[in-house]
């Protein structure tokens, strides 16, 4: 049931119990007019998002209908449809797609892989996307030897016994954020030692405990020409062992599958404000997820949200002054290439993209928001928070991150927030065969989605914008103080934005 406070109007309450009798394609006449806005829009916003909306019943269908959903699949272009239905269905005219192409395309197939001495036994594995398939497709079967941590120093002390090797390579089980975005910081040195080393693939103890496998991408510029996969963490550490008594032989199979250029689709729908149309604020999550589980907690959950965010403004009837966007990107997984694709897109436009906020860790608690090194945010996120205090409180962190949809809009200067969730139930999870949608807590992603609504009414209601859009040289500054270049230049970013083909100029 939804807890509503007493001290709340019998006004508010009466508004909200009318709008859950709504059909869902209907709509309340316009809460607000030109002369000015609804006072208590925030709160009645919250209020029926934390109600009995038809959010988690989206997600259930695009999890268990569609399930995982890779950019370039049939089921991303199936949840695309579903995207675009729903959209529409909430009364929201304006919803379109917009095509770009992703100039590699990478699909898993049936991994397979056997210990075949000196005892015999099946390993789960699962391969590594963008990396390559065994040999022409077909298996090989080479001695392991391990590689220690996959630092250059551990595969130099391997010597010539790593060439035309299986290379094991250990992972501490993951704790942490931290330890999430080790696993991904490791990856250019460790390749680039494997290669050196002349391996024939490349085995990564799986960071979740006993026998979860999950997809862990090892590239996104390109594809790394050396079969890779993710092995149970306990097969693993059996393999390990056996390395110590003598020579261990494996069979690996990775028939994956590396194509050309495909396209893909972004999906955008939008309510038009009344008194400054042209400025948007922009809240997005991607819609893509990878397939051993059906993307519940990544990203299913606040793909569900955006949709039902959608719904509740145009239901209540309420119109803030600027536009508001919602965008479902694809290609997230690949390296953020939908977000950059819209980018592309709308350039011309970016002055007039007034915020960009993005959710992109499952259903865990919103903490506050990351700033993404910009101080100029936190007053006026917070002052638009405060407009429901049963909400928090929340901590914003001008900690700048890389790695989710955002990335773009801050290479352009426009003003970005992510929600700053809690990891520990997302972690757990991550891209991994358990992502369904039985791990969401319905209860917390609905008050993310009311946390969601306040912040973005607040956003887009505001008479001053949330702050300047910077300049290349500002943002350029800005990647060198937070040490973020460093980050980049690891992914392989750095090299695009230095030669100006990634983040709009102003």
């Amino acid at each position: 049931m939804l807890k509503i406070n007493i001290g709340r109007s019998m006004l508010f309450l009466g508004l909200i119990c009318s709008t859950n009798l709504l059909p869902q394609t209907g709509a309340m006449p316009q809460l607000t007019d030109n002369a000015g806005s609804l006072p208590n829009a925030a709160e009645l916003l919250a209020a029926r998002e934390q109600g009995p909306t038809p959010m988690l019943d989206d997600l259930r269908e695009l999890c268990d209908s569609i399930g995982g959903r890779p950019t370039g699949s049939k089921a991303c272009d199936r949840a695309v449809d579903w995207a675009v239905a729903r959209f529409r269905a909430a009364g929201i005219e304006s919803t379109w797609t917009e095509a770009y192409t992703i100039p590699t395309s990478w699909t898993g197939g049936a991994d397979q892989a056997e210990c075949v001495a000196p005892v015999r036994f099946p390993i789960r594995v699962a391969s590594a996307p963008f990396s390559a398939p065994t040999r022409g497709g077909h298996a090989l079967e080479a001695p392991v030897v391990n590689a220690g941590d996959g630092s250059p120093e551990a595969f130099a002390r391997l010597g010539v016994r790593a060439r035309g090797a299986i290379a094991l390579v250990m992972t501490p089980e993951m704790k942490s954020e931290a330890d999430l975005f080790g696993e991904y910081g490791r990856d250019a040195t460790m390749f680039a030692a494997a290669q050196n080393a002349g391996v024939a693939a490349v085995l990564m103890q799986s960071s979740q405990p006993r026998v979860l496998l999950y997809r862990h991408p090892v590239a996104f510029s390109g594809t790394l020409p050396i079969p890779a996969a993710i092995v149970a963490r306990v097969h693993a550490a059996r393999l390990a062992r056996l390395t110590e008594r003598g020579e261990v032989r494996v069979r690996l199979d990775l028939p994956s599958l590396v194509g050309g250029p495909i396209e893909a689709r972004n999906v955008v729908a939008e309510i038009r404000g009344r008194e400054r149309p042209q400025e948007i604020v922009l809240i997005g999550a991607h819609l893509d997820s990878w397939e051993l589980g059906t993307g519940a907690e990544d990203n299913g959950v606040n793909a569900a949200m955006v949709i039902d965010l959608a719904r509740s403004f145009k239901a209540l009837g309420i119109v803030p002054r600027r536009t508001l966007r919602f965008a479902l990107f694809t290609g997230e997984e690949q390296g953020m290439l939908g977000s950059e694709a819209y980018v592309l897109r709308h350039a011309k436009e970016m002055n007039n993209h007034v915020a960009m906020i993005t959710f992109d860790t499952g259903s865990g608690h919103t903490l506050g928001f990351y700033l993404n090194g910009r101080e100029d945010l936190r007053r006026p996120v917070d002052q638009a928070l405060a407009a429901d205090p049963d909400l928090g409180p929340f901590e914003d962190s001008d900690e700048i991150i890389d790695g989710t949809d955002n990335f773009d809009f801050l290479l352009s200067g426009v003003p970005n927030l992510i929600a700053r969730q809690d990891f520990a139930p997302y972690l757990p999870n991550y891209h991994a065969e358990s992502d369904v949608y039985e791990m969401v807590n319905g209860p917390e992603a609905k008050k993310n989605a009311a946390t969601a609504a306040v912040l973005l009414w607040g956003l887009a209601e505001s008479p001053k914008r949330l702050a300047p859009r910077q300049s290349r040289a500002e943002v350029e500054q800005l990647l060198r103080a937070t040490r973020l270049d460093e980050q980049m230049k690891t992914l392989g970013q750095w090299d695009e934005w230095a030669a100006g083909k990634r983040g709009a100029s102003n």
